[in-house]
């Protein structure tokens, strides 16, 4: 029986090059995600093009504990060896307009789903020895000004990642991985963008492939379980990361 990953987040832009990077290793792949049917549509058909019956979409809102326990339906029906927790909101909360409502699908989007589904799928998981990757964020260690919210779930995702790495061993790797300048927001500003490129020692943004390709090396090895690999170019290795 051919073993699965599940990609949350899995329609767009870095999610869908990690959803690709495994198929083309050999996995069969679920796609998640939330609104965005019709890309996610085209990407399993065109993996299913390659190889038939070797993907499948799942839609769940992730902020909400029924549309949680809706995807672990779906990946329960599947011999499931991979979670990718790619899946995220990002949104600005500044101090004096943050809402209860904004700190809620913040923080569950981005922290308790996967955790949950980690919970929830490690009866699945284990049986495969199967490794879980949490797509993490640089600002989770130093906070993005004005995304308070955002930072904080992502910090506290990093240290989900390494309290289930500790918990589910030792039939069950749990990793992390901090992107940087990958794929710019769609409100980004180019004189923002030339900011922060100047904080980063290889001076250029990196790609979507760069994670995928991470993705694949922590899949592909066995030994390492606990450990958060940030991609971003250097510049955390500067100790500034304004915005």
């Amino acid at each position: 029986m051919k073993q699965w990953a599940l990609v949350t987040g899995a329609a767009k832009r870095i999610g869908r090059e990690i959803a690709i990077k495994l198929h083309s290793s050999g996995y069969n792949v679920i796609i998640h995600y939330g609104a965005s049917a019709e890309e996610a549509s085209s990407l399993c058909h065109a993996l299913n093009q390659i190889r038939e019956d070797s993907c499948i979409t799942a839609q769940a809102d992730l902020s909400i504990e029924e549309g949680i326990n809706d995807l672990v339906k779906v990946a329960t029906g599947c011999k499931l060896s991979i979670l990718i927790n790619n899946a995220a909101e990002f949104y600005p909360t500044p101090l004096a307009k943050t809402q209860f409502d904004d700190c809620q699908r913040l923080l569950t989007v981005n922290l308790l789903a996967p955790y949950f589904l980690a919970q929830k799928l490690s009866p699945l998981l284990s049986r495969n020895n199967g490794t879980i990757i949490n797509l993490l964020d640089i600002h989770g260690q130093k906070p993005l000004k004005d995304h308070g919210i955002y930072s904080i779930s992502k910090a506290g995702l990093q240290m989900a990642t390494l309290s289930l790495a500790q918990e589910m061993g030792p039939d069950i790797r749990v990793n992390g991985i901090a992107p940087g300048a990958i794929i710019w927001p769609e409100n980004s500003q180019n004189d923002a963008e030339e900011s922060i490129i100047k904080q980063i020692p290889l001076a250029k943004c990196g790609s979507p492939a760069d994670i995928a390709n991470t993705v694949q090396f922590l899949v592909d090895s066995p030994y390492i379980s606990g450990q958060i690999i940030a991609i971003d170019g250097g510049r955390t290795a500067t100790g500034y990361m304004g915005a």
